[in-house]
């Protein structure tokens, strides 16, 4: 069987997790049960794992086929800029600064602001087939694909604008280089989950090493040697604060990967 041994602490951008052997997907069959792991840029690994899989080399490429963009799910954002930039292919400048691979952007439609993984795509190729966008439930950050998603489909648009990467670099620029899991919590309708963090005292609020971070509350950071039971610890600690002084309950952004929470 294809395992590979990962240590999931140098995988993952918070820097948390223990060495587990991962099923890698060579070809369109998968073990049922299994949880998909990508980059793992929005993942907290637990101490109780389920079966892990990933995604292989395999799906890491990008094309043009007739006029269409073609990119598989392991590629990674950054080679999705270089390649629009040198085919001049408007609309993906905002990869730039979004960490992770093609697969997990299309599962949390991922994004910023109104940019997002969504706007240019026709559709999306998991093991039932193919997809058409219209046919995939999607939102702010969330989707209904409940399938590991092989490769996808883009609109292709001349205009690569190299400034907006500077835009981008900008709206970041308050984001804190400490290892984290990006965003902890998604916004609420109407209000910020940073502004919510901040306003029941918990910018710069620490457990052992992990924190919200003095930049933008709404980054859990790993400070050092920052352990899964500190990290939940702080989310919980927000939730509970933030819903006992607005009435809202915070939403988990960050993907929480251990049998006790899946």
């Amino acid at each position: 069987m294809p395992y590979k041994s990962i240590d999931l602490s140098k995988l993952s951008s918070i820097r948390i997790g223990p060495v587990a052997d991962v099923y890698m997907i060579e070809g369109d069959d998968y073990p049922d049960g299994a949880y998909l792991i990508g980059g793992a840029n929005n993942v907290l690994f637990g101490t109780d794992l389920p079966p892990l899989m990933k995604l292989s080399k395999t799906y890491d490429f990008i094309r043009i086929v007739d006029g269409v963009l073609h990119i598989g799910a392991a590629t990674p954002g950054g080679k999705i800029v270089s390649f629009c930039k040198k085919h001049d292919i408007a609309h993906f400048e905002f990869l730039s600064h979004l960490p992770g691979t093609l697969g997990g952007m299309l599962k949390m439609n991922a994004g910023l602001k109104e940019y997002e993984i969504f706007n240019r795509l026709i559709a999306l190729r998991t093991k039932s087939g193919w997809h058409a966008k219209a046919k995939v439930p999607h939102g702010y950050r969330t989707t209904g694909i409940d399938e590991v998603v092989f490769e996808a489909t883009f609109e292709i648009e001349p205009g690569f604008d190299p400034s907006k990467i500077e835009l981008f670099k900008q709206m970041r620029a308050n984001q804190p280089t400490d290892p984290s899991a990006g965003s902890a919590f998604k916004n609420p309708p109407g209000d910020y989950a940073g502004r919510l963090i901040e306003s029941v005292g918990l910018k710069g609020y620490r457990i052992g090493d992990m924190a919200f971070s003095t930049m933008h509350a709404n980054f859990l950071v790993n400070l050092g040697r920052g352990t899964f039971e500190e990290a939940v610890a702080l989310l919980e600690l927000a939730q509970q604060r933030v819903q006992e002084a607005t009435g809202i309950l915070l939403e988990r952004e960050v993907i929480v990967i251990d049998r006790r929470w899946l």
